[in-house]
Parts: structure tokens; C-alpha cells; sequence
């Protein structure tokens, strides 16, 4: 088997993101629906036959503690026993604190990279296990198929969703998902909903919202003003943010000349035109038969689980 390897690792939209309730440990439960789209980092692993682990190419003002890949290798290996090590870069095109889940991804397609490279064998449902520690998110992009989400983020379904372009706009700040979260005027009482309720009412765009936006705008009027820039270019769309910002995104009409719209971009933002995928590039690197996954849009299953 070859000593390197480059894998994917693709950004996530929140078609919502509901607030349902607080646990007593502080951490919030939710219910979102995951999509997986096209803007992706890449991730470069070259296995060491020592047990060091470098970062190449190490992020600005990113300490190597705090570092998702690193903290990624380190706990695997520490976990499996492993002996070896490894150099990770990262060619990274997501933004940071945007929202789009770039350093859970990357946390796990290097999961899933050295779960290659070191010959563990492990299954997804350990690789998750694994992930959960690192972040919320982790698990998601392990099992690498669009979802519905609820829990803290550990309760996964995965669902078939349509294929469509979107439009994400990075307004060029970056949000720590902590700040979004602990404040007082976060809306923690959603009314939940089932995966059948989605399916029944995904037309009627004003039943699903992302609960953290309005805090996310009155604290950063980047993300207003970004929500305003995407509805004067695409007015028959509901653009919203994803996961805890900065980030919004809207569907692309079918017949929409975009190219002629991004010289208006205002100076610092970012413009993503970005198709939705229907798996994670590396879905099949290992089994998913403890995995199942509805489809919405056919017959969709009546119910889903719960929180609390």
C-alpha cells in the first residue's frame, strides 16, 4: 500500500438549524438538515515510520494544539496505539469560522486518510466514536452522506436530497461558533420536527430558519449585510446562514447568469458557486452496512428519532 494519500474534504450548508433545547452540561440540542457541496479542502498525508506528527503547512495564528488535523492524528493514533507517524498539509479553500464546517471535515477525511495508511481497520461507527471527541460536526463528515442531524450533532440520518447549485457568500469575517451559542438572546425552545415533516413541507421556505442568524446579525452586521447582498442579486430566493455563520447561501435559479453578478461583490467578501453533493468523495473508502439512508424525496420514512 502507498505511503501517501490526498483526500477531500468537502464543505456542509445548514438547510436549517433548529435550537430544541439545552442539555444541563450547557451544550444544545438541535435539529438541521447537512448538505454536502463541492467547496472542498484537500488533505495530504504521508506516513512516517516514526511516530512524529508535523503539520506542513501550519495555519496562521493556529497553534498546533488547537489544530483539527493534528489534534485529529494524535488522537487516532493514541487511541489505536498506533507507532507510526505521519506529515499532514492542508490546501485549504474553505474559510475559517464561515459556518461551512471546513475544520471538521478536514478532522475527518484525516481520520479517514490514516485509517487507510496505518492499516486500522477501524469501521465508520468507530471512526465516529473517535470524531465525536474532536467536534460535534466530525461525525457527519465520517459517515459522508447528507443528513438529517439532531442531538448535539451525534444522532445521524442520512437522507437523499435533490441536486442543486447554490450561492455562498463569505462576507470576510470569521465567527467563533462558542460566541454564537452562549448568547442570552439565542432562541432555545424550537418546536421539533420530524424528517417527514421536512419532506412535507420543504416548499414552504418560512417553516425552517437557522436560529442562530438573528443573534449572528446583531453581533456581526456582515452577515445582514450579506443576507441583503444575496436577496438584491437572487430577489426570488430566501437566502439564510449556515451553521453559526459567517456564511450565507441561496439556491441558484436554473436560468440565472451568475458570472455577470460577482463584479459586485463587495470588497473582502468571497463568492462560492457551488453544486450540492449527493456523498462524500471517499464514502466508500469503508463500508457503511451499519449505515442506513432515507430517502426524502421517493417515500419518505415516517418519523424520525427524537431529542430529549
Amino acid at each position: 500500500m502507498s505511503n501517501q494519500l490526498s483526500i477531500l474534504a468537502p464543505a456542509k450548508i445548514n438547510l436549517f438549524l433548529h435550537i430544541v433545547g439545552q442539555r444541563p452540561d450547557g451544550y444544545h440540542l438541535l435539529q438541521s438538515v447537512f448538505q454536502l457541496i463541492d467547496l472542498s479542502d484537500e488533505v495530504l498525508l504521508d506516513s512516517r515510520q516514526d511516530s512524529q506528527i508535523h503539520r506542513i503547512n501550519p495555519l496562521a495564528n493556529v497553534l498546533p494544539k488547537d489544530d483539527l488535523v493534528v489534534k485529529a492524528a494524535v488522537l487516532l493514533q493514541k487511541t489505536c496505539d498506533v507507532a507510526k507517524g505521519v506529515d499532514i498539509s492542508l490546501e485549504k479553500n474553505i474559510p475559517m469560522g464561515a459556518g461551512l464546517g471546513g475544520g471538521s471535515s478536514d478532522a475527518a477525511s484525516t481520520l479517514l486518510g490514516l485509517n487507510q495508511l496505518w492499516n486500522l481497520n477501524l469501521s465508520k461507527r468507530e471512526l465516529m466514536d473517535i470524531g465525536i471527541q474532536l467536534g460535534a460536526d466530525v461525525p457527519f463528515f465520517i459517515q459522508g452522506h447528507n443528513a438529517f442531524v439532531e442531538g448535539i450533532g451525534e444522532i445521524i440520518t442520512p437522507i437523499d436530497l435533490p441536486i442543486y447549485e447554490y450561492a455562498v457568500v463569505y462576507p470576510g469575517v470569521s465567527i467563533p461558533t462558542k460566541e454564537i451559542f452562549s448568547s442570552p438572546e439565542l432562541t432555545r425552545n424550537h418546536s421539533q420536527i420530524t424528517i417527514t415533516d421536512f419532506v412535507e413541507q420543504n416548499s414552504e421556505l418560512t417553516m425552517f430558519k437557522n436560529d442562530l442568524q438573528e443573534v449572528a446579525e446583531q453581533k456581526y452586521v456582515a452577515v445582514k449585510d450579506a443576507i441583503g447582498w444575496l436577496k438584491s442579486i437572487f430577489p426570488d430566493t430566501q437566502p439564510i446562514m449556515s451553521g453559526s455563520g459567517s456564511s450565507v447561501f441561496c439556491k441558484i435559479p436554473n436560468t440565472f447568469d451568475t458570472d455577470n453578478r460577482i463584479s459586485q461583490l463587495p470588497h473582502g467578501w468571497k463568492f462560492f458557486k457551488v453544486k450540492s453533493l449527493m456523498q462524500h468523495s471517499a464514502y466508500n473508502l469503508i463500508p457503511s452496512s451499519n449505515l442506513s439512508s432515507k430517502s426524502l424525496f421517493s417515500k419518505p420514512q415516517q418519523g424520525s428519532r427524537q431529542v430529549g
